[in-house]
């Protein structure tokens, strides 16, 4: 992986832009401002270091000067893992509003517990400067978005998750927490697979605006579960299904090992369920990353297994498989309408966006639509990022991603820790199969889908973390 990594001219391209945009940074005017006249270097001791610092040391003196550090001292308010689990658990199952209000308490308590220790510092993670800068170009373009009444709400909604990622790293102190956390997340999963099965067992029809009637007349049913739509519920178990895989694989006991069987079990036949192509090209690169770094030998067992696999699988799932490169289904033509008239529109969008969300979109796309297509968002992940964010914010999340990539790719292959080992690839195999799904549709078009994805990022940066021997073994 590695090396396939390091052979990619883009790959290449990215890492040497993140370097000097690294460089630049330290040498910056606002970077010498901040820290006083000397340069900054872009780890832990960089800008947003002592960005934090300072608003620490402002914390601590506030709650001070209201003898907040007493009335919250043993307080339940504080257990930062507690509420950050309980937001990353149910979030989703609970509708956005209340993922968001759990989220919110989740900050809320880390700032306080920052608050009450002044020796207290923030964890360090190579990709979170660029988490924390994507987050502020969010915002941002949120209040200059061409609709900023329909944008406001849902960009400080998207920037409050997506720093939650960041300072979630911050309530978790052990490895054990870590593996609690990846559990309680594998359980949300399976809750939301069996809640998909239970519509199977009832016959529950699907709306006819999620299935081409021309093309596959008997196909009734794409589920969807809790969330209302196919192709959200399919975005949201890729990342869910890898997680469970490697449960699997790390339980201790043999009761562990089938409860994360069933689950897993549960979440794939679901996803194959929502017949959704997209999810389907992510879930096989997922199942082949994360097969092969497990073991290279897995590499003949799986072109093995995806012959056999089209003599097993019903005719309603091979036939929509074989309908991804079909130019006569509806779903396949509409996609490539909206995805020239997004382009049309980037030609005049392309330094700052539209803004954020689907209002702002739905103001702009129209003027540019080809061949009369509709559509609320670009049904690509990398084009509506570009289209609410411009350059910029575009920029921003490909060096996320190279980061994370980079980082997690390097901890597998120095980790010699078995379940460590497991718990990196799963989530490297989980992004990797939502990205590929992302050039289908917005996979993060659904904040509750988006959460999961900011977490399961943070989680890589957690992974890689160097825990010592006693964290890693307990």
């Amino acid at each position: 992986m590695w090396n396939i990594l390091n052979g990619s001219l883009i790959w290449r391209g990215l890492s040497a832009a993140a370097r000097w945009v690294d460089k630049q940074w330290g040498r910056s005017y606002l970077a010498l401002a901040i820290s006083g006249g000397e340069e900054v270097s872009s780890g832990p001791r960089g800008i947003l270091s002592g960005l934090a610092s300072r608003v620490h040391v402002l914390l601590t003196h506030i709650f001070r000067a209201l003898r907040l550090d007493r009335a919250l001292q043993g307080s339940v308010f504080c257990r930062t893992y507690f509420w950050c689990v309980l937001a990353i658990a149910l979030s989703p199952i609970l509708p956005t509003a209340l993922a968001a209000v759990l989220c919110a308490v989740g900050l809320a308590s880390i700032a306080a517990k920052f608050a009450l220790d002044p020796d207290r510092r923030l964890m360090y993670s190579p990709q979170n400067k660029w988490v924390l800068l994507y987050a502020l170009a969010y915002l941002i373009c949120s209040f200059t978005s061409v609709d900023f009444a329909g944008s406001i709400g849902g960009g400080i909604l998207t920037t409050l998750f997506i720093l939650f990622s960041v300072l979630m790293q911050n309530s978790i102190s052990s490895r054990r927490q870590v593996d609690t956390l990846i559990y309680f997340m594998v359980a949300a999963g399976a809750v939301v697979a069996f809640c998909g099965l239970f519509q199977v067992v009832l016959g529950v029809e699907s709306t006819t605006d999620w299935i081409d009637e021309d093309t596959f007349s008997s196909l009734t049913l794409r589920v969807y579960s809790i969330f209302g739509n196919p192709n959200v519920l399919a975005e949201y178990l890729l990342l869910a299904i890898p997680l469970g895989a490697a449960s699997v694989y790390t339980a201790k006991t043999s009761t562990g090992k089938i409860c994360a069987g069933i689950a897993t079990l549960a979440m794939l036949v679901v996803e194959m369920l929502t017949y959704a192509r997209g999810a389907w090209l992510g879930l096989i690169l997922s199942v082949a990353i994360f097969l092969v770094l497990l073991d290279r030998r897995f590499i003949v067992l799986g072109a093995v297994g995806l012959v056999a696999l089209s003599f097993v699988m019903p005719d309603s799932i091979m036939s929509r498989f074989a309908s991804i490169l079909d130019m006569t289904d509806s779903s396949t033509s509409y996609r490539i309408s909206i995805w020239m008239g997004t382009i049309a529109m980037l030609r005049d969008y392309w330094f700052c966006g539209v803004g954020t969300g689907l209002s702002a979109f739905s103001k702009v796309y129209p003027l540019y639509s080809y061949n009369a297509a509709s559509a609320q968002h670009a049904h690509n992940l990398y084009l509506e990022i570009m289209c609410e964010t411009g350059i910029v914010g575009i920029t921003l999340f490909l060096f996320i991603i190279c980061s994370f990539l980079r980082n997690t790719a390097s901890a597998i292959r120095r980790n010699a820790d078995k379940k460590l080992k497991v718990q990196l690839i799963a989530v490297l195999s989980g992004v990797a199969g939502l990205l590929l799904q992302g050039m289908t549709d917005h996979s993060l078009y659904n904040n509750r889908v988006g959460l999961t994805f900011w977490v399961v990022i943070s989680l890589g940066a957690l992974l890689a973390r160097n825990w010592g021997s006693e964290e890693v073994s307990a």
